[in-house]
């Protein structure tokens, strides 16, 4: 394979199929690491303590690591065709969580504790994995709806929707006693325009390691504001990967919206693996990019079913990993190995994790502000690529309008069955199945005749 750095014209260091050197492979897999370190860990700390979970947290947290390292090695080796055969970081999606919250709270109904609620969760959760593994055989004959339309508007989606995340960590993360305080956002904004300094240099080592420069210098000055604490770092010194250690339940009440989510995800994740073809100068159309489509959703499919198999939740492509690849201009998907192989390690020395964990939210947003905006505008960019006819104008207004809509008004289906809130209460679920439907619904031309 070559070795060298593609062209500046390619806006690529190195392109997909190239193999960088040790230390370019390190660090660009450490950013791509501390991007998706808070987004694989952030749901098991929810659920863990919404549902009780008390002492097994820190177990499920270490499990969420090393599935996720995983299935990162899955998605860039490909074996066996599944896999997209790109940088594609694995991990939770927060769409998940009001169902996996949903199951967990049927199991707790009935006198259930940790384990219980664990086995009832994990095994709708593997059974709802085989969803999208069926999904993702027929992805190749939905080219009428996976157009590059939908794809281009469910892309935006997802980064204007990861934004507030983005801005609220920045500030001091949710329901921080000192959001928003000059610190908070003096020290995110000095985080965001070191990395756009950085990124802007004509140092190619500079524009490589950018992000974890940022975050490094970031983490540094916050030690000095004293706002790092490592009092709290108490974790096992190793921990090992049990199948199903919690037992294996299931009930249809809890299966049906997970499997819907599944549906759902599976359209997320195809919008993310098209951000990540175009990112990485890949086709977006024809057998190559189907291809790839067809297999990245059954990889995410079969990460998840590992999952559950090993104690965590389902797994999905990240979209903020998207925005590294655009920073750094490193598309190689053998990064993808060094990424699995820190996760793993991360997720098998748990203390480890436990001090990555002490990042302030301030620096984790500077960051992941600018990697999400760049996520919308590579949405952006493939809608720029349409001819848009009043047709497609109308799609894209009414999928904006329902599915940041729903991000504006929360309790818009507050009083809707639960099942209807856990399906339409995320923007890209809303604002997708909107420009699906319209997509399938409204005629290719204009049939109406214009009054002279």
């Amino acid at each position: 394979m070559d070795n060298t750095p593609a062209s500046a014209a390619s806006d690529l260091l190195y392109p997909l199929d190239s193999r960088p050197g040790f230390a370019e492979s390190f660090f660009a897999a450490i950013q791509h690491v501390l991007a998706s370190f808070v987004g694989i860990v952030t749901p098991t700390l929810i659920i863990g303590g919404v549902l009780g979970l008390g002492e097994e947290i820190p177990y499920l947290i270490s499990m969420a690591l090393v599935v996720s390292g995983v299935g990162t090695f899955i998605q860039a080796r490909r074996p066996l065709g599944i896999g997209a055969g790109m940088i594609c970081v694995q991990g939770t999606s927060f769409a998940f969580l009001s169902t996996v919250l949903a199951a967990g709270f049927i199991a707790k109904s009935r006198g259930g504790g940790p384990d219980e609620i664990l086995a009832l969760i994990f095994g709708v959760c593997f059974l709802g994995a085989f969803v999208e593994i069926i999904l993702s055989q027929f992805i190749h004959r939905l080219q009428r709806v996976i157009t590059p339309l939908v794809t281009g508007i469910v892309i935006t989606i997802i980064g204007v929707s990861l934004i507030k995340v983005g801005m609220t960590d920045l500030a001091g993360g949710f329901k921080a006693a000192d959001f928003g305080s000059p610190s908070n956002i003096g020290l995110g904004m000095g985080v965001l325009a070191l990395i756009i300094i950085l990124n802007r240099s004509s140092n190619p080592w500079l524009r490589l390691s950018s992000i974890v420069i940022g975050l490094a210098v970031g983490f540094v000055v916050a030690i000095f504001m004293g706002k790092v604490s490592f009092a709290s770092v108490n974790a096992p010194l190793i921990s090992f990967p049990l199948p199903f250690k919690y037992g294996f339940d299931f009930d249809w009440g809890a299966f049906i919206p997970i499997a819907m989510i599944y549906l759902i995800t599976a359209i997320e994740s195809t919008g993310d693996l098209t951000a990540n073809c175009m990112i990485s100068r890949q086709p977006l159309k024809g057998p190559e990019y189907i291809g790839r489509i067809r297999g990245g959703v059954f990889a995410d499919g079969f990460n998840s079913a590992l999952a559950a198999l090993f104690n965590t939740f389902p797994n999905t492509t990240f979209s903020q990993n998207n925005g590294v690849i655009q920073l750094t201009g490193v598309a190689s998907r053998y990064i993808g190995y060094y990424i699995a192989a820190i996760l793993v390690i991360l997720g098998l020395f748990p203390v480890i994790g436990a001090v990555l964990q002490q990042m302030p939210k301030p620096v984790l947003g500077g960051a992941t502000l600018v990697m999400f905006g760049t996520v919308a505008a590579a949405g952006v960019k493939i809608l720029a690529t349409e001819d848009l006819d009043r047709r497609k104008m109308l799609i894209m207004a009414v999928s904006f309008g329902t599915g940041l809509g729903v991000t504006m008004v929360p309790e818009l289906f507050a009083q809707m069955p639960d099942l209807i809130k856990n399906i339409f209460s995320s923007a890209i679920t809303t604002g997708g199945i909107s420009a699906i439907l319209l997509t399938l619904l409204l005629p290719e031309t204009d049939k109406i005749a214009l009054a002279e």
